[in-house]
């Protein structure tokens, strides 16, 4: 039985710059007995292949209806996606593959922590929308005016990126003052900062690993977006070997440092 993720063509239908940095692309052509089928989970992603390109480049579903897919890309000064998404893209087909996803809050939750850069924002929006029950703070961190993007109804704390192409959010992190009673950390940006905070919620915020999703979107040496890696298979994996929280994560993002390579 074959492994490899499914994959569905889809052709861009409409193109809108949103900022400086972020353009909509909205796909559609996915429909059909055996297409494209969403999880549902809010933060769930899809591998994304251009035109003129053999890798995938992997982003978050800002939405999935009326047979419609809409991403919300980053685009860099170079890139395998940015230079074909800057151009009039409009009519080309792309290859999708089947999404996965990650976010995963425990029933007893009554808030969310949301914490990113600008290429957790499509998540973190649609985050939003889909659990308006708990009350959520969303510490953005991004370099274009943004202020419109999310919906209405979380505490949003703007925040500024030290240089362009960098990030500070693990010492934003460090910083936080947590809410009481049970809840959910999440997180999305840069790798290094990811696994500074993780050992961060480990060792001295002590949060159990089911109560925070923490995901390394791209490097600050390269830009580029590392491929997801499902951490599924390696929890499973490394808590039948009798291994530690610690080591199952310094696993996971050793996968993803081989598999962006």
């Amino acid at each position: 039985m074959s492994t490899r993720a499914a994959q569905f063509q889809a052709t861009v239908r409409r193109r809108e710059p949103l900022s400086d940095h972020l353009v909509r692309l909205v796909l559609d052509g996915l429909d059909g007995p055996d297409g494209f089928a969403s999880t549902g989970v809010p933060d769930e992603w899809v591998g994304l292949v251009v035109p003129g390109q053999f890798q995938s480049r992997y982003y978050t579903v800002r939405d999935f209806s009326g047979g419609e897919l809409t991403l919300d890309v980053v685009v860099h000064d170079i890139g395998l996606v940015t230079e074909w998404a800057m151009r009039d893209c409009v009519g080309d087909t792309v290859t999708i593959t089947e999404p996965k996803s990650s976010f995963a809050p425990p029933a007893g939750a009554t808030w969310l922590m949301l914490v990113g850069d600008l290429t957790a924002m499509p998540a973190m929006a649609r985050i939003v929308e889909a659990r308006p029950d708990l009350t959520t703070y969303v510490l953005a961190e991004v370099p274009d005016d943004l202020a419109g993007y999310l919906p209405e109804g979380p505490d949003v704390t703007w925040l500024s990126p030290p240089s362009p192409g960098q990030s500070a959010l693990a010492e934003v992190v460090e910083g936080i003052e947590w809410p009481t009673g049970e809840g959910y950390f999440w997180m999305a940006g840069e790798s290094a900062q990811m696994r500074a905070i993780r050992k961060h919620l480990m060792r001295v915020v002590g949060l159990p690993t089911s109560h925070y999703d923490v995901m390394g979107y791209w490097r600050a040496t390269t830009g580029r977006q590392p491929r997801a890696v499902d951490p599924g298979p390696l929890w499973r994996a490394g808590k039948a070997a009798g291994k530690s929280d610690e080591q199952i994560w310094a696993e996971y993002d050793a996968a993803r440092e081989a598999s962006d390579g």
